[in-house]
């Protein structure tokens, strides 16, 4: 399976990605600038931590305008794999491919740290192989990580299962714990906690790896299928 990293001026999470797919994982990943990139040969997305443009605006705001969320918008539309991670979670959110907003952190303060998640939903491209309810534990790393909704997204969220992954704590005061959603065809997933940077025990945690193991056990066989 072959996965762009998206780089943008200010990601610094892109290397972390690029090594829980290309060195954890033994899959194919290219480091994509954003301004050259040609994402047609690529069969998943991942959109990286860090603070593009600086986070100039709003997180997310600058790179959610530029060129090559049209091409992600389209891979998107195909049914191939998004996912957006801490600051790609921003991007997503800013351009309108999952539902919802961020804000500053409860403390007003940046936050970083291991964090322990619940599995909401493991019937997911991106999660099938965790078990319903598992507690699994990643970093997390940010300042604008207090995801907010209002009532009405909440109860879509809710009835149509796109919350993903939860908070145990709620470090940040995200509205009903939300750590990770998902968009309704199921194929974009962004979160705040940083899942690549939980792929070995040296690292502190190795519950990322099943992340990235599901979308390429679910990519395969739906491929096969579909062949």
């Amino acid at each position: 399976m072959k996965f762009a990293v998206i780089v943008f001026p200010g990601s610094n999470c892109d290397r972390d990605m690029y090594h829980a797919v290309k060195e954890v994982l033994k899959e194919e990943a290219d480091l994509v600038w954003y301004q050259s990139a040609n994402l047609e040969d690529y069969e998943a997305i991942l959109l990286p931590g860090g603070f593009s443009y600086g986070d100039y605006l709003r997180s997310g705001a600058v790179a959610a305008t530029s060129e090559i969320m049209q091409q992600i918008k389209a891979h998107a539309s195909k049914g191939k794999p998004v996912l957006g991670v801490c600051n790609g979670f921003q991007i997503l959110l800013e351009a309108g491919l999952l539902p919802g907003a961020m804000q500053r952190n409860k403390n007003l303060a940046f936050m970083c740290h291991q964090e322990p998640l619940v599995v909401e939903n493991n019937e997911t491209l991106f999660t099938s192989l965790y078990e319903q309810g598992e507690v699994v534990q990643f970093p997390i790393a940010h300042g604008e990580g207090n995801y907010f909704c209002d009532e009405e997204t909440l109860e879509k969220l809710k009835a149509n299962k796109q919350i993903v992954f939860t908070y145990r704590n709620n470090p940040n005061g995200s509205v009903a714990d939300i750590a990770g959603i998902r968009n309704e065809e199921g194929n974009v997933l962004g979160m705040m906690p940083h899942p690549e940077r939980a792929v070995e025990a040296l690292l502190g945690s190795a519950d990322g790896v099943k992340l990235f193991q599901s979308v390429v056990k679910n990519w395969r066989e739906s491929y096969v299928a579909n062949t």
